[in-house]
């Protein structure tokens, strides 16, 4: 009888962080923001408790205060925030739900 081959996390992560960085980084008027590829489960705890039409305590979440400060200072309307998470998703696999984050299957 073989044995199933058993699953590495820390492999799998390892390839795709390598696949696709530590950070993913966007561009706004020159100005560069970054955001984590893998999102730690705390932080999705965090994110299910936001009300799903906060979208800045969305972001200020992702971003962390310091980078949230600097895209406060920029012109940004609704559909650009939406665009910017969904390419987010897109490139890493998170999908930012209503009211909470979860990872594409």
């Amino acid at each position: 009888m073989s044995a199933v081959a058993r699953y590495d996390v820390n492999a799998a992560r390892a390839q795709r962080l390598e696949a696709l960085g530590e950070r993913w980084e966007f561009e706004l008027d020159g100005d560069v923001f970054s955001l984590p590829t893998e999102m730690p489960r705390d932080a999705v705890r965090a994110l299910a408790a936001l009300d799903a039409s906060d979208l800045d305590g969305l972001l200020a979440l992702l971003l962390g205060d310091d980078q949230f400060k600097r895209l406060g200072e920029h012109a940004t309307s609704i559909q650009d925030i939406q665009a910017l998470l969904e390419a987010y998703g897109r490139d890493t696999g998170m999908a930012l739900g209503e009211s909470s984050a979860s990872t594409r299957s």
